[in-house]
Parts: structure tokens; C-alpha cells; sequence
């Protein structure tokens, strides 16, 4: 492993810990809070708050590393034209999904939020230690090594976690 490979492991590594104590940390206070009784929730409301859920759930799903990178096809982009695709494209995808905030915990939210940042964080560590010449294709097969080798370095699991988790409460 290069020294360049590890400083982009560590940094990746660095930005999971720090998120997922941050999870661990607000699902434990949540759980030793005492239980207060609740208002009724009409089910407009509830609808609304689950439907949020949903599309936040698509939301993470669609931008998983995985996914952006069999969505976007590499062809003849270069590294950085291909580095810039797929950070728009996580930007664009949060970005259509940013009045789903108002229906959810700010728990749930800042974990979408985190996700997508950890996830332009590893496309552009990953895009560093390429040529900007070099063919896209390189860029997509890095980052799924990165993925495949390593699944904790991805958030995208702990994030649907912490989605199903909230959702769950409501029903």
C-alpha cells in the first residue's frame, strides 16, 4: 500500500469514526431519555413524516457509491470529468430532497448529510491519487475497491440503519 493509499484510508476512516460515534452516541442518549407521553400525530402528518422517510431512504440509496457508480457510465470521461459527474450528481440528488428535513428527526437528517458528505470526500481522495488524464474507468474501479475491500467505510449502512430506526418509531 502506497503512502498516498493511506492517508486516504485514514482520512476515510477518520470521517466514519467521528460519524458513527456521533450515531452511537445520539441512539444511546435517545434510548436513556425517559419516555414522554407524545400529542396524537393526525395521519396526514404521520403520512407525510413517513413518506419523507421513504424518499430519504431513496435519497441514500442513490447516492451510495455503488450505485452513483453503475448509474454513471466512465466511457471516454477522464478522471476529473468523471470525478465532476459524480459529485454533481450526489449534490443534485440531495439538493431535490432538502425540504424532507422538515418531516424528520434532526438526527436522521444530519446522518443523510454526513453521508453525502463522506461520499464527495471519497471521490475526491480517491480522484487525487489518479492523473486528471487518466480514463474515468480507473476512477470507478478505485472507488469500488475501496468499497468492496473495506464495507465500514461507507456510512450508506449505518445511515439506513438510523432510517429505518426513526421511521420505525413513528408506526
Amino acid at each position: 500500500m502506497s503512502n498516498n493509499d493511506l492517508v486516504l484510508y485514514g482520512g476515510i476512516l477518520a470521517v466514519a469514526v467521528v460519524v458513527i460515534v456521533y450515531l452511537v452516541s445520539w441512539k444511546k442518549e435517545k434510548d436513556s431519555q425517559p419516555k414522554t407521553p407524545q400529542e396524537p400525530v393526525s395521519q396526514g402528518s404521520l403520512n407525510l413524516k413517513l413518506g419523507a422517510y421513504e424518499r430519504l431512504v431513496l435519497l441514500t440509496e442513490r447516492i451510495s457509491l455503488p450505485s452513483l457508480i453503475s448509474r454513471v457510465p466512465a466511457g471516454d470521461l477522464t478522471v476529473r470529468q468523471l470525478q465532476g459527474v459524480l459529485v454533481d450528481q450526489v449534490k443534485t440528488e440531495f439538493d431535490y430532497n432538502l425540504s424532507q428535513q422538515i418531516y424528520v428527526a434532526p438526527q436522521a437528517w444530519q446522518a443523510v448529510s454526513n453521508l453525502k458528505e463522506q461520499n464527495i470526500f471519497i471521490i475526491n481522495k480517491v480522484a487525487e491519487n489518479l492523473q486528471p488524464g487518466d480514463r474515468g474507468v480507473e476512477l470507478s474501479k478505485l472507488i469500488m475497491e475501496l468499497v468492496n475491500k473495506d464495507p465500514n467505510v461507507s456510512l450508506h449502512p449505518v445511515v439506513l440503519e438510523a432510517l429505518n430506526f426513526e421511521a420505525k418509531k413513528l408506526l
